[in-house]
């Protein structure tokens, strides 16, 4: 048996409900695996990093995996860079819809998220105008270096693209591209894709368990189960768990059957 969180997102707090709820359900020794995206959005990312990691040094048996925005998180600390193609919008990092500012300020004191530097940054990016200077990027990239543990940064570095599970199960953060070897999959597809894995309808090798795509609630699609319910935009964060022959959800309950 194992349990499984999606995208948390800063979201300590919910983090702390979902925890005691395995406790109760499986024990303090339970296998868990988080499909990434651990940062940004919510109020306490640090929180959330330190939990896992306290958790894991302290030998419970927790896995993690790397989400597109914790590898935005430890770029921008060490490069300062706040671009990725693959958002299609033009929006960066630091744009309040993908929360990069929520983070920094879980880590930095003074960052306040209603500074006009950070306000024009927004403005400018919804507009298509050149959303910051280069001052302002390295002075914040500066300031975050200082702040951002380098256990932290070294921890995201080292945390894999995706796991194999028991019982035939992968976890990964986004999807796969269908019909091609996982060690031939690019981190980019890893943690990314959206186009050509959300409409592919037809069984796979595995049981793909991933988050990346928020939904209202876990949903299981035959051939694959996306286990990211929302926590990013204020919904509850979900646990879920395999007991050897079917998932499950987790609330103050008990479990719900979680089937295609």
């Amino acid at each position: 048996m194992f349990y499984a969180f999606g995208d948390i997102h800063g979201q300590m707090t919910q983090l702390d409900r979902a925890l005691a709820l395995i406790d109760a359900d499986g024990g303090s020794d339970a296998d868990l695996f988080f499909v990434g995206d651990l940062v940004d959005r919510g109020p306490d990312s640090r929180g959330v990093i330190q939990t896992i990691m306290n958790g894991q040094s302290a030998g419970r048996p927790w896995h993690c995996i790397l989400g597109n925005h914790d590898l935005m998180f430890h770029q921008f600390v060490k490069t300062a860079n706040v671009l990725h193609p693959q958002i299609l919008s033009g929006k960066t990092w630091l744009h309040h819809r993908l929360g990069g500012v929520r983070t920094l300020a879980s880590y930095m004191q003074g960052v306040e998220l209603d500074h006009p530097d950070w306000i024009s940054w927004d403005h400018a990016n919804e507009h298509g105008l050149d959303p910051a200077s280069d001052s302002l990027l390295a002075a914040f990239s500066d300031a975050a270096k200082d702040a951002v543990p380098a256990a932290h940064l070294d921890w995201i570095a080292a945390l894999p693209s995706f796991i194999k599970a028991p019982h035939d199960h992968i976890f990964v953060h986004a999807g796969i591209r269908p019909n091609v070897a996982m060690e031939d999959q690019t981190q980019s597809d890893l943690i990314w894709i959206r186009d050509g894995w959300l409409d592919h309808t037809d069984q796979l090798d595995a049981m793909y368990v991933h988050g990346h795509t928020a939904l209202d609630f876990p949903q299981h699609h035959g051939n694959r189960i996306n286990i990211d319910g929302g926590a990013g935009y204020g919904r509850p964060l979900v646990p879920t768990l395999f007991d050897g022959t079917g998932w499950f959800t987790l609330d103050d309950r008990g479990r719900t059957p979680l089937r295609p």
